[in-house]
Order: structure tokens, then C-alpha cells, then sequence
């Protein structure tokens, strides 16, 4: 039974869907804005705002964990330098998420996935 779970699988096996997630935040971090389904957005927002949490630290240790989801060199020196001290004075909200019309091919809910203005 799957009571008081917080993940969702999104149909794949853990070590897939986590690769699946890192590469999305990372691609959200380079580009500020990606279009995706509305479950894969949803997962991948709620990493995305962990993961600037941590960033706004600033330290060695954020660093650590950071890398830990960012797998791009660009994205990494982006987070800490940009977005970081971007969203130092706020409190969380720092991802929104716009629900699109479907998909036209089969019909999948879409949304797009931003980060948020100051």
C-alpha cells in the first residue's frame, strides 16, 4: 500500500526517474523555463525548490549536496552564482508551474515550469 507516500513514480524505476528529474531541474537551471507533462512538473518542482534552497546557503556543503542533483557545470555555476543570491531575502516559491492545453498527439496534460521573478 502507497498510504503517506510523497513521491510519485511516474512510471519508472527509481534509479530512472531520479536521472529523469536531475536532468530536468538542471535544464529548468540553464534555461529558466521547460515544458513537460504536469507529473513530471510537478516532481520536478518540488526537487527544483530543494535544491535552491540549499543553494542559498552559499557554502561548501550546499555545494556537496547540490551537485548531488545538478549534473551540468554551467547549471552548477549558474545556481550558485545567479539564482542563489537571487532568491536570498525569499522564502520559498521560488518555482511556479503554469498548467498549457494537451498535448496534441495523445492527449497528455502539459504545463511549463519557470522560475519565479523577484
Amino acid at each position: 500500500m502507497r498510504h503517506r507516500k510523497a513521491n510519485k513514480k511516474i512510471g519508472r524505476p527509481t534509479n530512472e526517474r531520479m536521472a529523469l528529474l536531475r536532468n530536468q531541474v538542471t535544464q529548468l537551471l540553464l534555461h529558466d523555463k521547460i515544458t513537460t507533462t504536469e507529473a513530471k512538473a510537478r516532481a520536478t518542482k518540488r526537487l527544483a525548490e530543494k535544491t535552491i534552497t540549499i543553494a542559498r546557503a552559499g557554502d561548501l556543503q550546499a555545494m556537496r549536496q547540490a551537485r548531488k542533483v545538478v549534473n551540468n557545470a554551467d547549471a552548477f555555476k549558474k545556481l550558485f552564482a545567479v539564482i542563489g543570491p537571487r532568491f536570498k531575502d525569499r522564502n520559498g516559491g521560488y518555482v511556479r508551474m503554469v498548467k498549457l492545453p494537451p498535448r496534441r498527439g495523445d492527449a497528455t496534460p502539459m504545463a511549463c515550469i519557470m522560475l519565479a521573478e523577484d
